[in-house]
């Protein structure tokens, strides 16, 4: 029986060869076309990304080799790509969309399947679940070989990176970070992304030196490639020992991203999330709303209510994100997972535009990472955060959901809960402090989420948190 391909928070991840195959994989594009047709926007073609994870190239491949099989044109990118890179290709080549062959931050085991319909951000609930059947339905996907492809002039290996550079140039004032004399680390952890701010900020005063900056698909020395503290030990010691004005960090298919402050110190993603808005709308002069998953920061709110713009709390996931952030015409969306959108360009997570206007709020004010975060306590006062991820017993999900939705919860650590939502999960709210819980929608993986004015508090949350829930 062949495996159930179901589409998470962003995309299907499976391990390879377990049920990420080529066999599955070519199902899966089948699907795609198959959707694509129905709503007859095929013949607009596919852009077809990867990332550096073990076989993802072949996978991507196979991607294209199905497209060129149904007549769709496939846009191949010739080398593997960042998420927002391919992404923005679908705006600029006005493609039907965008399959990228990654699994983002998972364990190197692990690949998987995004796909970004023709507004290239993230897929809905009601796209991948009309993709879902489409799969479901698939007998035998056709297809043609790479050379029958390319000589019918289906399957066309592409460059992404200019048209992407050419719109972050548009964004970003790269001039004055180039001329600004930063010393910068960037952490590629081995992924997508890369040599793109090296590129992009090169050429001036401006240093920057990368780390991991090659395709290992076993990601060593990290749990998984994702930008937070317990995997960027290195770049959080050659920081401060080199004298780095701040360390960037990107994720596997670099649409996320991770702050180390010019003291090693690593800035909470609800930290950046929260300076970056500040930016915008203080020193961009920016104005509109914000839209953020519910696991973010409330000192975004607290930056809305000075500022008189709007937020909107939603579900963990760009699928929920991106779209009320076209909707409403954000000047930012971001999730606490470090992955930010901005107007102007996608509304999708883009980790390398994310680290290039941290690096222009220090050009333009002359300040470090640590004096920023303290300028923005002095406006919304001391937040601290911490997620705890617990593994769990699958057979024990449906008590622990029970446990999580329980109306009796009325005290936590001691703690009087003043009031809660179930936007996703369950959030609830104290004096000065919010604690979340939710199942994360990409890993087998139970995420408690805490905020607060100190570490002890936010400790003491968590730990009363998981005794609670049994985990």
């Amino acid at each position: 029986m062949a495996s159930q391909i179901r589409f998470g928070t962003d995309g299907w991840r499976a391990i390879i060869a377990q049920d990420f195959t080529f066999a599955n994989v070519s199902r899966c594009i089948q699907g795609l076309v198959d959707y694509l047709r129905d709503k007859g926007i095929a013949d607009r073609g596919l852009v077809v990304g990867y990332d550096t994870r073990f076989l993802s190239r072949e996978f991507a491949e196979t991607v294209a080799c199905v497209c060129a099989g149904n007549g769709v044109r496939a846009w191949l990118t010739r080398e593997a790509a960042p998420t927002p890179v391919v992404s923005y290709s679908v705006l600029d080549r006005q493609a039907a969309g965008a399959a990228i062959i990654t699994a983002s931050h998972n364990p190197g085991i692990w690949n998987g399947f995004k796909f970004k319909p023709e507004y290239a951000g993230s897929a809905t609930d009601e796209i991948t679940g009309r993709l879902e059947d489409k799969i479901d339905r698939v007998a035998e996907p056709n297809a043609v070989s790479l050379v029958e492809g390319r000589d019918r002039g289906l399957i066309i290996d592409f460059d992404p990176k200019p048209p992407y550079l050419e719109r972050i140039e548009s964004l970003v004032d790269l001039p004055s970070i180039r001329a600004a004399g930063l010393d910068v680390i960037v952490d590629s952890m081995f992924g997508a992304g890369a040599g793109y701010i090296d590129e992009v900020v090169s050429g001036g005063n401006t240093k920057v030196t990368e780390m991991n900056g090659y395709r290992n698909p076993a990601f060593p020395g990290m749990d998984q490639p994702e930008p937070i503290s317990h995997n960027l030990s290195g770049l959080m010691e050659r920081v401060p020992a080199e004298g780095a004005s701040v360390g960037i960090a990107l994720d596997g298919d670099a649409d996320r991203v991770g702050i180390v402050d010019e003291k090693g110190n690593f800035i909470s993603t609800l930290e950046v999330f929260s300076l970056l808005a500040y930016y915008l709308l203080e020193y961009k002069g920016m104005r509109g709303p914000l839209v953020k998953g519910i696991t973010s920061s409330i000192m975004l709110n607290k930056l809305a209510e000075k500022y008189g713009v709007e937020v909107h709390d939603m579900p963990v996931g760009f699928k929920h994100i991106g779209p009320k952030f076209s909707e409403v015409d954000g000047i930012m969306g971001g999730e606490e997972s470090g992955g930010f959108a901005f107007r102007g360009h996608i509304p999708e997570r883009d980790g390398i535009l994310s680290g290039l206007y941290i690096l222009e709020f220090m050009a333009r004010t002359g300040k470090t990472p640590s004096r920023l975060i303290q300028d923005l306590f002095a406006m919304v006062g001391p937040h601290l955060y911490r997620r705890r991820d617990v593994a769990f017993d699958a057979g024990n999900r449906s008590d622990i959901q029970a446990r999580i939705r329980s109306a009796e919860l009325t005290e936590v650590g001691g703690l009087k809960v003043r009031d809660y939502d179930e936007i996703d999960g369950k959030r609830l709210f104290f004096d000065k402090a919010w604690l979340a819980t939710r199942f994360s929608g990409t890993e087998p993986l139970l995420r408690i989420y805490c905020e607060a004015e100190s570490p002890e508090l936010v400790d003491k949350l968590l730990d009363a948190a998981s005794e609670y829930l049994g985990v």
